[in-house]
């Protein structure tokens, strides 16, 4: 499969029938709009055209697997045909032969064009929209999260771009400035967002000036760059935009025009999904599927294949390892395992009577666990003793259970609960880790309704864990019980189907 093509489109009319077409060929594609030089100018009038591309681009395409991008600079200038990725393959909804040699020599594709249709219609003049709105501007300058670059991203940089004659800045808001997002454990680095907006920029109109900046507050550089001259911004950030100028005159900067689009609405109604395309439904899609390959430690056993499943306290772990029980998993519970070895008589049992005395044991001989938390979660010390003396002795009996299914061949999957994994380092002896996330004022809240303890106790528990965010770096697939049950099922159904595909290509017989 050819990676990266380019499709000129002529006829508007048939797009969803050319990208059908065209797209088991690619993943990466490039749309070239056979704009008549005469009709390209003032640029902005093809803005409503490509949106509205980009939008019923979603319900064309059979998959998500092809990454569309309709060209800018040509609009600019016909003779700038540049792209950074070297293309495969060229397309043309119509037989446009001149074109279409231009592009192959611009561009360096050695392959023949395809031509998918045999007509010469081109109708795309009928989509030039002249309005007040397609003034261009020196510089332009947007902001936002930019995580993980969607349809709406596109649209909103794409708008930007086209109006923009010579600079575009783009402020990146930085891990400051996202805590309140959704899943925001799962938004990608700010390093790692620029770069990605960079070249998407880059790909579409490698003419401007591209200066992509991290930003700690709203503002961003508006608020002391004299050389600015428009802000982009969405219907739902407009008021942002009023307050850039506000800043701006009050430090004696020449107000910037405002230039508002609208968000793009989502059709998908699934779960606590937002009602426009958004980064927030991309993570929220991110949940239950595979954020970071396993890696398979050669000295873990073929099967049982070893699921460790772990997360914060009240994060709804046993809920999602009775979900998964429903499915096929053994469960071995760490939390009763360590009850077991708790016991008298155990070596375990012994150990921590010696070193946190005997006032820990109740008239029936028995440790009481309360007493011992109650110790343990107010002194960083005592609780590393408890787990030097806990940990090791908890693994060799999980390894133990697990050794004796391997022996009894009882089941295909083991799941090993447990709170402390990640901290103990027990990521090798997994072949993958699942985890599941919950906002920390939430966990607050179910901590002090179920444990019936104060705030400042819940947030002693939880400070001695590890963040959020370490969980979501150290995990293969990442839940989050924060909305209703049925949308934590949906999750455990996805990673469960996910991972019962792969056990069954492993298994299948070669027919070699």
């Amino acid at each position: 499969m050819a990676s990266t093509g380019i499709l000129v489109v002529s006829n508007v009319k048939i797009l969803g029938k050319s990208l059908r077409s065209i797209e088991k060929y690619v993943n990466s594609l490039y749309i070239h709009l056979n704009i008549p030089d005469s009709l390209s100018q003032p640029v902005p009038a093809w803005g409503r055209l490509i949106s509205q591309l980009y939008i019923d681009s979603q319900s064309y395409f059979n998959s998500n697997n092809v990454d569309m991008k309709i060209l800018v600079g040509p609009l600019k200038n016909s003779n700038h045909l540049q792209t950074p990725k070297q293309i495969d393959m060229i397309f043309s909804d119509a037989h446009f032969p001149d074109i279409c040699n231009n592009l192959r020599k611009n561009l360096n594709i050695s392959s023949d064009s395809i031509y998918l249709e045999e007509g010469t219609i081109n109708n795309i003049s009928e989509y030039r929209c002249e309005t007040d709105a397609n003034k261009t501007y020196d510089t332009v300058v947007l902001g936002g999260t930019f995580d993980r670059i969607h349809i709406g991203h596109k649209i909103f940089l794409t708008q930007a771009v086209l109006r923009a004659c010579r600079r575009l800045v783009v402020g990146v808001t930085t891990s400051k400035m996202t805590k309140s997002k959704v899943l925001p454990e799962l938004i990608l680095p700010v390093e790692q967002r620029i770069q990605e907006v960079k070249e998407f920029l880059i790909e579409i109109d490698s003419t401007l000036q591209y200066d992509i900046v991290p930003i700690d507050d709203p503002y961003g550089p508006t608020q002391t760059d004299p050389n600015m001259d428009m802000i982009m911004v969405s219907a739902e950030t407009l008021r942002g935009g009023q307050k850039v100028n506000e800043i701006r005159l009050k430090n004696g900067l020449k107000p910037v025009e405002i230039y508002s689009i609208d968000v793009v609405e989502s059709s998908v109604e699934d779960g606590p999904k937002e009602h426009k395309i958004s980064s927030s439904n991309t993570r929220i899609d991110l949940l239950g599927t595979r954020i970071r390959a396993p890696q398979h430690s050669s000295a873990l056993p073929a099967e049982p294949y070893i699921i460790g499943l772990t997360g914060g306290i009240a994060s709804g772990k046993s809920k999602m390892a009775e979900q998964l029980q429903k499915f096929g998993a053994v469960i071995l519970d760490c939390d009763k395992i360590a009850h077991e070895i708790y016991e008298p008589g155990k070596d375990c049992y012994k150990r921590i009577i010696e070193y946190f005395g005997s006032d820990i044991v109740d008239s029936d001989a028995v440790i009481n666990r309360s007493k011992l938390g109650a110790i343990v979660f107010s002194d960083p010390i005592k609780l590393e003793a408890l787990n030097n003396i806990v940990w090791p002795e908890l693994l060799l009996e999980v390894k133990r259970r697990i050794s004796d299914l391997c022996e009894r061949h009882q089941c295909q999957v083991v799941v090993v609960e447990a709170a402390i994994l990640l901290k103990a380092g027990w990521e090798s002896d997994c072949h993958e880790v699942w985890s599941m996330i919950i906002p920390p004022e939430e966990a607050v809240k179910r901590i002090m309704q179920r444990n019936q303890l104060s705030q400042a106790e819940a947030l002693k528990r939880i400070a001695n864990q590890i963040d959020n965010s370490e969980v979501v770096s150290r995990s293969n697939i990442v839940f989050s019980s924060q909305w209703d049950e049925s949308f934590t099922c949906k999750q455990a159904e996805k990673a469960w189907n996910l991972l019962m595909n792969d056990i069954n290509k492993i298994n299948k017989p070669s027919m070699l």
